[in-house]
């Protein structure tokens, strides 16, 4: 008998809802962005407007110029960690998270063996510390100082290794609201002035995944950490867990106390970034991606920005601004009913006075272009 027979099966529904509710698409909340960062353990910053998006599909009154000042203040940060992306952090979770997927970082360099030949990667870090601590580096000068040390390295290989082997931080202006800057970086011990926690067990983490994304299987928290072998995490905190299993009998970890929604509870439209971790933090994404729709978000290494219609992806979208004009266009995958229509126009509406500084904008239902 299998540990997940006797566990309540909940359906994709059921998730949906679930998941909906702890990421805070199924209704808004008033958290502020730093706590709303926080809750959701990162958002994906690949880009630099996709926090803004995702967090005004989130927060009740979001303000664009809360999110820059946290910046500014350095209350939160961008580096890369989960799945070797960049994300922003809260300051704490920063010198957490990183130190946590390090181990991952370092083995990303396998790949690069071969260019890293003869270069000796405790003193490329030892001399990329330096020099971005001296003052912010692009990665283009990084690169450069670090191939006249080697200069028979491959130059990209130069570059990862010192990402993987550092926690680089992005320095502002770059990511803040309507300012432009190019990629700057330094450490994040310098940059917040305090040092990263020791290599932390993966417990406390395994917890917050579960408020911010159960319930979810360990394979579904290893696909969102990008991390390996954390079955032995789930059982050590079995005790304080409660179990369920999916419509494919794969066994499910929750907190006892999340919150469960009745799969009928209303859920509105959301207009999502491209990125955003709730399509990418499951290793079943069916609880968000009907099956007749996966792979619809994405075209090669593009991903679109998100349509949820009633909870599921239905959708992507474009926007195109000008100072006097800003044009939301939306591409469902199926007709929608008036209803529908009605509650997306809506939805873009409030997006679009958030975030859009045009004078007057249009809300339109084609085609969208794509790559």
């Amino acid at each position: 008998m299998t540990k997940t027979s006797t566990a309540p099966v909940l359906s994709a529904r059921a998730l949906n809802r679930a998941t909906l509710d702890r990421q805070l698409l199924l209704r808004r909340t008033a958290l502020s962005a730093t706590d709303a960062v926080e809750h959701l353990v990162g958002l994906q910053a690949q880009n630099v407007k996709p926090p803004y998006y995702a967090l005004a599909a989130r927060l009740e009154g979001f303000d664009p110029e809360e999110l820059s000042a946290a910046m500014g203040a350095r209350e939160v940060v961008r580096i890369v960690t989960m799945r070797s992306t960049i994300h922003m952090h809260t300051a704490d979770d920063c010198l957490i998270l990183r130190p946590l997927v390090q181990a991952a970082r370092e083995r990303e360099l396998y790949g690069f063996r071969k260019g890293l030949a003869g270069v000796d990667l405790d003193r490329l870090a030892a001399i990329s510390r330096k020099l971005v601590e001296a003052e912010p580096r692009t990665m283009k000068q990084l690169r450069e100082a670090l191939l006249a040390e080697w200069p028979d390295a491959d130059p990209l290989a130069l570059s990862v290794a010192a990402r993987c082997r550092l926690p680089l931080v992005q320095v502002t202006p770059r990511g803040m609201w309507g300012r432009s800057g190019q990629v700057a970086l330094t450490t994040a011990e310098h940059w917040l002035g305090r040092p990263a926690a020791p290599v932390p067990a993966p417990d406390d983490t395994m917890l917050r995944y579960l408020a911010a994304f159960g319930p979810a299987s360990v394979k579904d928290m290893q696909t969102w950490a990008g991390l390996t072998r954390l079955r032995e995490t789930f059982e050590r905190l079995r005790p304080r867990l409660i179990t369920f299993r999916d419509e494919n009998d794969v066994e499910l970890f929750d907190l006892p106390d999340a919150p469960r929604p009745d799969p009928d509870t209303p859920a509105p439209p959301r207009l999502l970034p491209e990125f955003d971790n709730l399509l990418l933090s499951h290793a079943d994404r069916s609880r968000v991606v009907p099956a007749e729709y996966k792979g619809r978000s994405w075209q090669g290494n593009q991903a679109y920005r998100t349509l949820l219609v009633d909870g599921f992806l239905r959708g992507v979208w474009r926007l195109e601004e000008s100072r006097d004009r800003a044009v939301l266009t939306v591409e469902p995958f199926d007709p929608l009913t008036e209803g529908e229509r009605d509650h997306v126009v809506e939805e873009g509406q409030r997006m679009l006075s958030l975030l859009s500084a045009a004078a007057s904008y249009d809300i339109r239902f084609g085609t969208v272009v794509r790559a």
